[in-house]
């Protein structure tokens, strides 16, 4: 591969690759809306960006008649690189814990690392209110360079990450999703649940944020 994507890269190539992380497929006229260049410039980038393969064409059909449109998604290989670059050691470190000690013990080290991450975030979110504190969270994993938004459902507040920094170990191993889920729910002091993953093919990991909702422990009897 010729071209290194950095994940703070405002290059075109950079901007289109972000685009897809967030939305998933789009077409020439989509990019070329989101980026306000000529379409001719869009397809350049995209023939460089096939040609890296870090982004391939499907074909869809429209719900009009007319030609089939073409739209564009990112490869497993561009994904990886929204990864952290140490995701090889964590991966091996991994399979080692669990072959040498178990998973009964792997599990507890993932509750006190989950805990460990989960006060590290506290220092920086900030907000009394739930929503100014999932807004706050999703501007601190912004910074580290994972790229995450808000938006408002029905009945709960959805926080949405585009790329997991635990790509790779989390491809394999599960668990970490139940960890990053629960450093959330510490984190923002809320129920919070996994409702989308990008392991099961999503575009982004979406976690459902309710309000805790504290249970009367000294219930007055009848």
């Amino acid at each position: 591969m010729t071209y290194m994507f950095n994940r703070l890269d405002d290059s075109p190539r950079g901007q289109i690759i972000k685009l897809l992380q967030r939305h998933g497929a789009l077409g020439v006229k989509e990019l070329r809306r989101e980026l306000g260049v000529s379409d001719t410039a869009v397809r350049q980038q995209i023939r460089a960006l096939l040609a890296e393969g870090l982004i391939q064409a499907r074909t869809e059909q429209r719900k009009r008649p007319g030609r089939p449109s073409q739209q564009y998604e990112l490869t497993e290989e561009a994904r990886s690189l929204f990864a952290c670059y140490c995701e090889d050691l964590a991966l091996n470190l991994y399979t080692e814990l669990l072959a040498d000690q178990g998973p009964e013990v792997v599990s507890r080290l993932l509750d006190r690392v989950g805990m460990r991450l989960a006060r590290q975030y506290q220092q920086q979110v900030k907000g009394r209110a739930l929503q100014e504190r999932v807004r706050s969270l999703a501007r601190v994993l912004d910074e580290k360079g994972i790229m995450s938004d808000v938006s408002q459902a029905a009945d709960a507040i959805l926080l949405h990450e585009y790329h997991c920094p635990y790509y790779e170990l989390a491809s394999t191993h599960r668990e970490i999703c139940e960890m990053e889920q629960e450093m959330i729910s510490q984190v923002l002091d809320a129920d919070v649940t996994l409702t989308n993953c990008m392991m099961d093919g999503h575009t982004n990991c979406s976690f459902s944020v309710k309000q805790r909702i504290e249970l009367d422990q000294n219930p007055v009897g009848d």
